[in-house]
């Protein structure tokens, strides 16, 4: 099953981590997190993939960038069980964020 999962990303940071659950002004969920990778050549994204993976307990394939490639605001599709969801939501000790395709 696809889940989808919408991010901020600040790239250049002091730590990888997640920094919990935002709104933006329409009132759309996204789960903020933080990077020390450059946002140059791909490499904020790859660093966003593998938080997240690691985040979830997933391989590093499960998660891909989709949408934001070049962007702060990013879409995630995750590759996982039905259940996945509920971890997701759970992220940064937050609620809901995600969707099932």
């Amino acid at each position: 099953m696809r889940h989808r999962l919408t991010v901020r990303v600040q790239p250049k940071a002091s730590a990888d981590r997640l920094e919990g659950w935002a709104a933006d002004e329409a009132g759309r969920p996204f789960l903020k997190l933080r990077v020390r990778a450059l946002p140059a050549e791909g490499a904020a994204n790859a660093a966003v993939e593998a938080l997240v993976a690691k985040a979830l307990g997933l391989p590093k394939s499960a998660v891909k960038v989709v949408t934001g490639g070049k962007n702060r605001l990013k879409g995630l599709d995750i590759e996982g069980p039905e259940a996945l969801a509920a971890r997701i939501s759970e992220l940064a000790g937050g609620s809901d964020g995600s969707s099932k395709d």
